[in-house]
């Protein structure tokens, strides 16, 4: 079984890059294997720019960094990205990344009738987003359900892959280092439990 983990950070030093790197490392062993994706060094373009509006009406190919996006996640059963909340979302580089990879025609399609038929069944999904805030603010205000409606949902639902674990971690700019290292472990404990034996 093969792995994707995506990091949207674009700091290598920060808890979201270990966070990835941990979850990278424990998908890694007893003959899984597991890749990461570094969205930031590697300089994804997250922009929608012409060309994919061309391909989305029709009028033209997909372009060669959304092929090769593809092709990684066709090679994958299980998706993890691993993200910092902005705005009570995600980054714009990971959004960018879903808004050009996770296409009409790939990740879903529409019957001449117009039904939809969502292509993603067999893809597992982990979300992993780290937050400053406390979760008491974030249930108070409904970031947390937004968070979960957008993307858990919104998106991930619409191409039919499964939500196999949706975590916040929050208070993550003044908890105390030894309290966010056990919030990590724990975290990608509950990924390995939930990660399909071989």
């Amino acid at each position: 079984m093969h792995s994707l983990v995506v990091v949207a950070h674009p700091d290598p030093e920060s808890l979201t890059h270990g966070l990835g790197r941990e979850v990278t490392a424990a998908l890694s062993g007893d003959g899984r294997s597991a890749e990461l994706a570094d969205l930031s060094a590697e300089a994804f373009d997250p922009r929608f720019t012409t060309a994919d509006l061309l391909h989305y009406r029709g009028e033209g190919p997909t372009p060669p960094d959304v092929v090769r996006e593809q092709a990684r996640l066709d090679r994958t059963q299980q998706l993890a990205l691993v993200f910092p909340v902005y705005w009570w979302s995600m980054p714009a580089l990971l959004k960018g990344w879903i808004d050009r990879v996770f296409i009409n025609d790939w990740a879903f399609e529409y019957s001449p009738g117009g039904r939809l038929a969502p292509k993603l069944d067999q893809l597992n999904v982990h979300l992993l987003a780290v937050a400053g805030g406390d979760a008491d603010g974030y249930e108070r205000h409904g970031y947390t359900n937004a968070i979960r409606t957008q993307i858990d949902h919104g998106i991930f639902g619409f191409c039919g892959a499964n939500i196999a674990s949706s975590r916040i971690v929050y208070d993550s700019e003044t908890t105390p280092a030894e309290v966010l290292t056990a919030e990590v472990n724990s975290t990608v404990e509950h990924i390995l439990t939930l990660a399909p034996a071989l």
